[in-house]
């Protein structure tokens, strides 16, 4: 780099530092900073929304700091006639600070129904090629402590079990990849970030998604509103996750352990193969296991929905079926040996 270029770059990271002088800001700053800590490149996925914003920001002035590299991409969904014009006013807003953003685009025919779960799964596997390709690890999303609320009342709705409930943590594989998931902003409040997009672009795109009641995600959202407004204490709901959390790491100790001792993964087949000991367990033991592994097997980045594992340990326990489908993989009853693989062209039952 000659001088000048120096020169200029030195101005602008100077320019993005000076935000830290604000109070409010430093705080957040030390928060996440310590939350993150991390000292190997890293990405941030891009939105436009006041929370993603704040993350590109908070992560640019951290690798000033800390002189590493750090990668920002913006998914441009296609969903909407005003996404792709909006993803080019967000990588042109991110240039005035001195951040490249790169924008990646959901191409092909898009779906009719579970458009956000669809959405989320393509975005997921679009920065995952990315990092990939640049060799990163640690994928940093903006997700928040009101994110971490909205999300235990989604899966207490659901009817989920504990791992369920405790499932949005503050890092996570991402499948069976060589990337962690990193939420670093799940202590943080959303007005903060909001405060941290109006100080430092004074601008930030309002998804118009957020407040459509037709999505589940929308109603759970204002019914928080309306429960915080009656009473509720976030701050103690918290306590309540955390709680949940440490008897989740008591279960999966045992989970680790059935894992170990009653499968085996063939890779070369992308099979897995389970002993009748597998389902000699406690029911909650039995369920995160076979989860486990039907996602790894299947290859998904969710798990599948608790009622169908609970109808497939049913049917395995009262030995009702042969071969059936489920998460993308053939689930098989051989003697008293049950078999796990991907999917083909084969046409069996769908659980």
């Amino acid at each position: 780099m000659n001088q000048k270029s120096l020169s200029v770059q030195n101005k602008t990271h100077k320019q993005i530092l000076s935000f830290l002088k604000n109070q409010k800001i430093s705080k957040v700053y030390s928060e996440f900073a310590s939350s993150l800590n991390a000292r190997e490149n890293l990405a941030v996925a891009v939105s436009g929304g006041p929370d993603s914003l704040a993350l590109a920001y908070l992560a640019k002035c951290y690798s000033i700091k800390n002189k590493i590299t750090v990668k920002f991409f913006l998914v441009d969904h296609k969903l909407r006639p005003e996404s792709t014009k909006e993803a080019t006013s967000v990588k042109k807003l991110l240039q005035k600070v001195g951040i490249t953003c790169k924008v990646l685009s959901w191409k092909g025919k898009k779906p009719s129904r579970n458009i956000q779960s669809l959405a989320r799964e393509a975005r997921y596997s679009l920065l995952a090629k990315e990092c990939s390709k640049n060799n990163i690890k640690h994928l940093l999303l903006g997700h928040h402590s009101n994110d971490l609320f909205e999300n235990f009342l989604i899966r207490v709705v659901r009817g989920s079990g504990l791992n369920g409930l405790v499932s949005f943590n503050k890092s996570v594989k991402y499948k069976d990849e060589d990337l962690n998931i990193l939420r670093p902003l799940l202590n943080l409040e959303k007005n903060d970030l909001i405060n941290i997009s109006k100080i430092v672009f004074k601008f930030f795109i309002k998804d118009p998604s957020n407040t459509n009641e037709i999505y589940k995600r929308t109603r759970i959202r204002t019914l928080l509103e309306f429960l915080e407004k009656e009473g509720l204490d976030l701050k103690k709901l918290k306590l309540t996750i955390d709680n949940l959390r440490d008897s989740d790491k008591s279960i999966k100790f045992y989970v680790k352990k059935n894992l170990k001792d009653n499968s085996v993964h063939i890779k070369i087949k992308d099979t897995c193969i389970l002993n009748h000991n597998f389902f000699d367990q406690s029911h909650e033991v039995v369920f995160r296991s076979l989860t486990l592994v039907i996602q790894k097997i299947g290859k998904k980045y969710y798990p599948v929905r608790g009622k169908s594992i609970n109808e497939l340990i049913n049917r395995i326990t009262l030995k009702t079926f042969s071969k059936i489908t489920l998460g993308g993989c053939f689930v098989e009853s051989i003697n008293e040996t049950i078999l796990i693989s991907r999917e083909n062209t084969n046409k069996v039952k769908v659980l």
